[in-house]
């Protein structure tokens, strides 16, 4: 997919709206149409305008990244602290009914100023970010990648670990390792548990050191031009796991199994979940899997869809999503396996590491 198909994709969305344009400030919505990836910027974009305004930090970025894309003479760029402002003056001022709509994502003072400055926001915000759900070719090669260098940097790291070593030092080696083989940083901050801690499904990582015995999970991703890698593999520290690790373990993997065998394109994302959940049910162990099966990953870590027993929505193939189910045993420790997959028929998994209870340390 170009990223002129990219726009018709939002024309056509934009089209259902009672206005030819939208306005936006979410940055991973505005990377996907023009390729910019400053932290400041706006964007009108739509039937009647195609405009990108971002601060005079970013006046050689902006034209270079957006000349990269293909898009120079195509999106209109304009330098100025004035967001709002300046997309105000490239569009025109309607005083009998909506001139703009509005991202849902459009804060409060945002909207405002739009009105301050002659502009109608619609009543009905669109969401840009639907239209990133589905990947296309180019995204999904990306996402391999952030994925391939994520299991790689495990590997190396794990054959490293030693017991005493702190959770946080685990966390900045495979960081750093992720960085030596290609990303361009970390998809979010890693995530080291040991021992009682692992049972904390987000633990940020401490000076605890791992101790002979205990489970260490570590859920970690790369990034690789703006797209974010996610998956989780849990160890045993120092000794072979006992039976109630291997156990819960056990659990686990097929639940990952699970649920992936369920991602089918046009399935309910509330039917994933409960593909995994059912497994730990059945084995005794779903009062501990404490959140959803698992979200969308892309431009962001966490995005549509949510996989989730709340969400409904059916998840499209070509939609990258993650299963991540996980048992959490309060002064025990917990298990959590997760991949990054392609929805599809069959689905395509991106996150390829050994799914044994592997000793370290």
């Amino acid at each position: 997919m170009s990223y002129a198909a990219r726009r018709e994709r939002a024309a056509a969305l934009i089209s259902q709206a009672d206005s030819p344009t939208v306005i936006t400030r979410d940055l991973p919505s505005i990377r996907y149409f023009t390729s910019f990836s400053g932290s400041n910027a706006a964007m009108a974009i739509g039937a009647e305008a195609f405009v990108l305004v971002t601060d005079g930090r970013y006046r050689d970025q902006v034209h270079s990244e957006v000349a990269l894309a293909g898009l120079e003479g195509v999106i209109e760029i304009r330098i100025d602290r004035d967001l709002m402002g300046a997309l105000a003056a490239t569009l025109p001022q309607s005083h009998e009914g909506p001139s703009v709509a509005v991202d849902s994502r459009l804060g409060y003072a945002d909207t405002q100023r739009l009105h301050a400055l002659g502009l109608t926001p619609s009543a009905s915000p669109i969401d840009l970010g639907d239209l990133r759900q589905v990947k296309d070719a180019v995204e999904i090669e990306m996402l391999t990648q952030a994925c391939s260098i994520t299991a790689r940097g495990l590997s190396v790291i794990s054959e490293s670990i030693r017991v005493g070593e702190t959770e946080q030092s685990i966390a900045r080696r495979l960081e750093y390792t992720f960085a030596e083989l290609g990303a361009q940083d970390r998809a979010f901050p890693t995530i080291v548990a040991t021992g009682p801690n692992s049972a904390v499904p987000h633990h940020r990582p401490s000076s605890t050191p791992i101790a002979r015995g205990d489970l260490l999970v570590i859920d970690c991703g790369a990034l690789v031009d703006g797209y974010h890698a996610d998956m989780t593999r849990t160890f045993v520290v120092g000794r072979e796991a006992d039976s109630r690790q291997k156990a819960i373990h056990q659990a686990v993997v097929d639940a990952n199994a699970a649920g992936r065998a369920a991602a089918v394109p046009d399935v309910r994302a509330r039917d994933v979940d409960a593909a995994a959940r059912s497994v730990l049910s059945d084995r005794g162990f779903g009062e501990h899997f404490t959140h959803g099966t698992g979200h969308g990953v892309g431009l962001t870590i966490h995005e549509a869809p949510m996989v989730s027993a709340a969400n409904a929505d059916t998840i499209s193939a070509g939609t990258p999503i993650t299963v991540e189910p996980g048992v959490y045993i309060p002064e025990f420790g917990g298990v959590r396996i997760e991949d990054t997959i392609v929805v599809g028929d069959p689905g395509l998994l991106l996150t390829k590491a050994s799914y044994d209870l592997s000793v370290v340390g």
